[in-house]
This record gives structure tokens, sequence and C-alpha cells, in this order.
């Protein structure tokens, strides 16, 4: 039987604990607002709990079979995250009408396949929370919507974070700073990742 309060905490402390996904979310709350980053939030809980939906039906073995497979989606989510740090680096005054927008729903639960922390998360909650006594169709329910329900608010409250910080942000100094900090950030998860 799935022990679905174990798994409730272990998607917490795993979604709530810094990550690409967490700190892409408080920049986009910081430059756009809750309100435009909503797609991105529900786009990571939802392609996150369809990734381990699918890495329980078997895409972990492919990996095992195809390891340059993983390998490639480790280096091509390493670029994107670097590419990611370049842009926040560069970015313009929150508010200002540019160009730039927040990711959109299918960005963000695209993104999860390149993200080595969905990736490590998924893996390990599968082989954490397999329930072979439990029928397949039901796991993978609970599994979901346990990953999805938890997943939201945990990195909802990031983006809160990055609504909050919006007012100190207004000064193109502090500005410059947050963006600064948020991308070394970025770039020490990733190096902590392909350690």
């Amino acid at each position: 039987m799935l022990d679905i309060a174990a798994l409730g905490a272990y998607s917490f402390v795993m979604s709530i604990t810094p990550g690409p996904n967490n700190l892409m979310v408080t920049a986009s709350g910081a430059r756009f607002g809750y309100r435009a980053t909503i797609p991105h939030l529900l786009g990571i809980s939802i392609g996150y709990a369809l990734m381990t939906v699918a890495v329980a039906l078997g895409l972990r073995q492919l990996f095992v079979w195809l390891p340059w497979l993983y390998s490639g989606l480790k280096w091509g989510g390493m670029v994107y995250l670097l590419w990611l740090c370049w842009q926040l680096l560069r970015e313009g005054e929150v508010g200002e009408r540019s160009s730039a927008r927040p990711l959109t729903f299918l960005q963000a639960a695209l993104f999860q396949y390149v993200n080595p922390k969905a990736w490590v998360m998924a893996m390990t909650t599968v082989s954490l929370f397999a329930a072979p006594a439990m029928p397949v169709w039901q796991w993978l329910a609970l599994l979901f919507g346990v990953l999805a329900v938890v997943n939201y608010p945990c990195i909802s409250a990031w983006a809160l974070f990055g609504v909050q910080m919006r007012r100190y942000l207004v000064n193109p100094a502090t500005r410059r700073i947050f963006n600064a900090i948020m991308a070394v950030l970025l770039l020490l998860t990733l190096w902590m990742m392909m350690r």
C-alpha cells in the first residue's frame, strides 16, 4: 500500500527546497507578477507529475538501456539553465514592456524533461514509493495527484516571494543585484546537481 502521508511529506521537502523551478518562478513572480506566473506554476506541477508517471511506466529503464539519452537530456538541461542565468543577468526593468514574457504552461511542463532536479526527484520518488501490491492505475493516479497537489503551493511560495521583492526592484541597482543573486543561485544549484 502506498503511504500517502510519507509521499506528501517527501514531495513537500523536495518541492520547497531550492532548484531551477523555484528560482525561475521567483524571478518570474518578481518580473511579471503572480497572476502572469500561474501558467508557469501549473506547467511545473503537472509536467513534473506526468514525468514521474512516465518514469514509473518505464522511462527509467530506457535510460538504463540508452545512457546517452539521459546524458543528452542532462547536458541539454545544463545548457538551458546557463542560458536562463544569462537572461537573468540581462533582464530589464520590472514591469517594463518588452518582448520578455513568463513561461507558458507547455514551456514549463516541457522544461521538466531537461531539469536535472526533476529527474532526480522523479526517479527517487518512484523508487521509494513503489507499491507493487496496489493496482498500477491506482498507484499512478495517487502518485500523480499527490505530487501535483503538493508541488503547486510549494513553488507558489517562491513565486509570491518574488512578487514581494517587486517593490524593492524598482531601483535599477537593486534589480541588478537581485538578478545577479538569482543567476548565481541557479548556477550553484546546477553545479550541485551536476556533480
